[in-house]
């Protein structure tokens, strides 16, 4: 089984104006598939440690029964430079990889052996994987290690998931 989360259309009319009660803002987020609750989130974004990541996924998701949620974070970028009074403004990139990787991984022989949804999501990466986690109570959360300076001088995704966290987090190297 394979599958990708389609989201509802833009014009479709909001029901609940998510800035005057935050329980509405739960109710309009697209609701996720029952299939895969309690399931295993892993990220993803075709790199190696990534790749890695997956492969390890797969299996916990294969002993325990539950279905794996590949979580895609597409690219955000400022527009404008913080100048110490107003935040930044981030706009979403069109992100076509999420499509890519979404057909390579339909096309695996290895996913055969779990259910599993590609989710596609766009911010901050660890942010929206405890998003995620949270909205399909996963019992894990798996990522590849960060390598590079990128991570030296920023802080590893997987550091700064452990840290805030409210599931396990599994770090792949």
């Amino acid at each position: 089984m394979a599958g990708h989360e389609f989201h509802e259309p833009a014009d479709r009319k909001q029901v609940a104006d998510s800035t005057v009660d935050p329980l509405a803002a739960e109710q309009t987020r697209h609701p996720c598939d029952p299939a895969f609750m309690h399931g295993v989130v892993v990220g993803f974004d075709g790199s190696t440690s990534s790749e890695r990541a997956l492969a390890y996924a797969i299996g916990m998701a294969r002993r325990s029964g539950s279905g794996l949620i590949i979580v895609h974070v597409a690219n955000r970028l400022p527009t404008t430079v913080w100048a110490g009074c107003e935040p930044p403004v981030f706009v979403d990139v069109p992100d076509h990889r999420t499509e890519v990787l979404g057909l390579e991984l339909a096309c695996a022989d290895y996913l055969s052996e779990v259910p599993w949804i590609l989710v596609e999501r766009g911010g901050d990466i660890c942010h929206e994987l405890e998003e995620v986690g949270r909205e399909y109570s996963a019992d894990a959360i798996v990522v590849g290690s960060t390598h590079g300076i990128v991570g030296r001088i920023f802080g590893s995704v997987a550091g700064r998931l452990a840290k805030r966290a409210k599931r396990p987090v599994v770090v792949i190297p």
